[in-house]
């Protein structure tokens, strides 16, 4: 191969990092057969295999994860090359729910930045209720956030978010005391569903730590001062879902929802970029 083909090497790094032709196909505005079709050119003109492809599973072979850093090198000088007549850098305000924000972050940060190195990324953290407050109020362009009002009918579903009683694993509740919760100030659309699945049980609960973030949230339950309600995903590495164990009632899993109101190419594929990496690491 004399050239390489840079949308179909941005393919395959999309299908790397995503694990999904699916989802690298919504971030290039194609279809999934476009982008299957990107790479197996890609790869005829390279002799190697880069892709082992399974009905429930993409993963790079050997020789596609060799190849993977020149590729991003690659689509990272590309785009570096279309910027370079930009005469201004697009700002993207985005607010994020931070009960759907983990350590994946600067990895999702990575993935955008690849994208269009040009674009200035302003990032809020907040509930799922202040975001959308935000978004609606005209002061972000986009917001990420659970969806906790049935009648809103704008957004996209990105995935379905599932959440458990999440706690260190040698947190001890003595039989007949309240169960001792950590859980966000109000109004908190996930305390408010945690405390109603609580009540509906007939389970006394008490408040033992309020927090500011789902970082002091984290931090309460990894030292095993309580329960709480989060999604099992941004739940700190180090603690379980003891909801089995104690009896507690199930959690109903939330959409988290994509809301913005972009109109630009750019900006909108850096936010399909963002969306994507979510779902994927969700998967």
């Amino acid at each position: 191969m004399k050239a390489l083909d840079v949308e179909a090497v941005q393919a395959f790094v999309l299908v790397a990092d995503l694990s999904s032709f699916t989802r690298a196909a919504q971030v290039m505005e194609t279809t999934q057969s476009a982008v299957s079709l990107k790479i197996r050119r890609l790869e005829d003109g390279l002799g190697r295999r880069l892709l082992e492809r399974t009905p429930r599973l993409v993963r790079l072979s050997a020789e596609g994860a060799a190849f993977l850093g020149a590729a991003r090198n690659l689509v990272a000088a590309h785009q570096s090359a279309i910027g370079s007549f930009a005469v201004e850098h697009r700002r993207l305000v985005v607010g994020i729910s931070h009960h759907i924000v983990g350590s994946e972050l600067a990895s999702l940060l990575k993935r955008m930045n690849a994208t269009d190195p040009g674009l200035v990324i302003q990032l809020h953290v907040d509930t799922s209720r202040a975001v959308l407050g935000a978004f609606d109020d005209g002061k972000l362009d986009a917001a990420i956030a659970l969806r906790h009002d049935a009648r809103r009918r704008d957004g996209d579903v990105l995935f379905e978010e599932p959440f458990g009683w999440m706690a260190a694993p040698d947190f001890h509740h003595r039989p007949g005391e309240p169960l001792r919760l950590a859980t966000q100030a109000e109004p908190c659309s996930v305390r408010a569903m945690a405390v109603e699945a609580l009540d509906a049980a007939g389970i006394a609960w008490t408040e033992a730590f309020v927090g500011g973030g789902l970082s002091t949230i984290g931090a309460a339950i990894s030292a095993g001062l309580a329960v709480a309600a989060l999604a099992r995903r941004v739940a700190p590495a180090d603690t379980v879902d003891l909801g089995p164990r104690l009896g507690l009632p199930p959690l109903p899993s939330r959409d988290v929802m994509l809301h913005s109101k972009l109109s630009d190419a750019r900006t909108r594929q850096a936010l399909r970029t963002l969306g994507a990496a979510f779902a994927a690491n969700a998967a």
